[in-house]
């Protein structure tokens, strides 16, 4: 059946380590900081962190990729242990080490090391090629994709194959349902052509229309960073510009990997190139805001919950982002409510509330918990779709559903900082006060837009109905 087939990632591996510290002076004997050492992290980078981020959620994730007997390639079996299956090409040479130092968060310098060239596949590794549901190629010009191309044509033409490219890499093959180059990508790969030339919408849109024609794809979608990603097609028309939710500010490192494998994973699920890649501009999108691929969270358990599928499904990483923003030292920021229809007040608060931090997260009363806490017939929108509603404003950066009445339990969870309500409450009648002192955190109440409400909104919208069926029966 379809349903058991693997979502297969072919491509380059590699062992990436960031080593952390802290600068507060320069060398004596050249102008370079000094980094005090205070930990430092590895964990699989390239296609194997796209390959754990695909696997999210329990999906059969297979990895085609070469590795060696050298420690580094060790040291990726034993972190991709328990999330993918991985079937290997024999690595002649050694797995590339990419080193990041930083210092207060930020990069100071990358070492590279390493480098090997992969052998022929086996019969395991066409057989998984020949029976996937999905498959992503992610290229890091390590000649992973092209030891195995003649296969990866054959998937092309019976499955959806993303592939993620590289300016040293393979060129995709013919008949990729989505190609992902980021801006600088799609910059170096239309290097030289006539009349295409800055950043804007417009010669994006041409680099797109370009690459499609040139790899017969039937979509490439340029990944610009904030300003989201832009779909073109063979031929030209009309491009896609399909924006990002909100502003991340953490670490953008594994993004595009990130990208890759949501919108591969989205393919398989059925979606639209469309809806898959609003999906993956969502994720790609918290999962910088949750620290990228430095993310200790990322590598804790064998399986990461995926993203946006159920009401509550975004818990962990509301809770992930929180803990993230903490270390960092910024501001977490929380609300809570029903937020039934959300409506011009919702917005201004939820708005004026993000401003207060470094993240907000809004806490949202089941259905259950609405039921009992409202009159009769609410909650009128489900939680799903209040979750889902919420979760595309650029103000909110994670959502989390609760059962109860009050959110107390799930805030000793996250612990904010800052509490924040509308001006028809004070802070003393919250009971979230009591909590919040707890840890230190703070309740406040911020003012309201007068005039608007769920209620009165339902009601005009009943009243009108009722005026509607008069006016038709006369």
């Amino acid at each position: 059946m379809t349903a058991l087939k693997p979502l297969v990632v072919v491509g380059d591996v590699l062992l990436d380590e960031d080593i952390e510290g802290v600068a507060t002076r320069l060398a004596p004997d050249a102008p370079a900081p000094v980094v005090d050492v205070t930990g430092d992290r590895r964990h699989p980078g390239g296609a194997g962190l796209a390959a754990a981020l695909a696997a999210r959620g329990g999906r059969d994730v297979v990895l085609v990729t070469a590795l060696g007997d050298d420690p580094a390639s060790e040291a990726v079996r034993r972190g991709l242990s328990g999330r993918v299956r991985l079937l290997e090409l024999p690595l002649h040479g050694t797995l590339p080490v990419k080193t990041r130092v930083l210092a207060g968060g930020r990069p100071v310098v990358r070492i590279d090391r390493g480098g090997g060239t992969p052998g022929e596949p086996d019969g395991a590794v066409c057989e998984a090629l020949a029976g996937a549901h999905a498959v992503l190629v992610a290229d890091y010009g390590r000649h992973t994709a092209g030891a195995v191309r003649a296969h990866l044509e054959d998937a092309a033409r019976r499955t959806p194959l993303v592939w993620d490219p590289h300016p040293r890499g393979e060129p995709p093959v013919p008949g990729a349902r989505l190609v992902t180059p980021n801006a600088a990508e799609a910059i170096a790969l239309c290097a030289g052509t006539p009349g295409v030339s800055g950043p804007s919408l417009g010669a994006f849109a041409e680099r797109g229309t370009s690459l499609a024609e040139r790899w017969r794809a039937a979509g490439v979608a340029v990944t610009l960073g904030d300003r989201g990603v832009l779909l073109t097609r063979p031929g030209g028309g009309t491009p896609m510009l399909i924006p990002a939710p909100f502003r991340a500010g953490g670490d953008p490192c594994g993004a595009g990997d990130c990208f890759a494998a949501t919108t591969v994973a989205a393919l398989a699920d059925g979606l639209l190139p469309e809806e898959a890649l609003q999906r993956a501009v969502a994720a790609a999108a918290a999962f910088v805001a949750a620290g990228g691929s430095g993310n200790p969270d990322l590598w804790e358990t064998p399986a990461v919950p995926a993203p946006g599928r159920t009401p509550g499904a975004d818990a962990a990483d509301a809770f992930g982002l929180a803990e993230s923003v903490r270390a960092r030292g910024g501001t977490v920021v929380a609300t809570g409510g029903c937020f039934d229809l959300v409506h011009a007040g919702h917005v201004g608060l939820l708005e004026s509330a993000r401003r207060i931090g470094d993240c907000l997260i809004v806490c949202l009363n089941s259905d259950a918990s609405v039921t009992r806490r409202k009159e009769a017939g609410r909650p009128l929108v489900p939680a799903a779709d209040r979750a889902r509603v919420l979760a595309a404003l650029g103000s909110v950066d994670a959502v989390v559903v609760f059962e109860e009445d009050t959110p107390a339990t799930v805030l000793e969870r996250l612990r904010p900082d800052v509490w924040v309500k509308g001006g028809d409450y004070s802070v003393q009648d919250l009971p979230e006060a009591e909590v919040l002192r707890g840890w230190g955190g703070q309740a406040v109440v911020l003012p309201y837009l007068d005039g608007r409400s769920t209620t009165s909104l339902a009601r005009r919208a009943a009243d009108a109905a009722a005026v509607s069926v008069r006016s038709g029966d006369g």
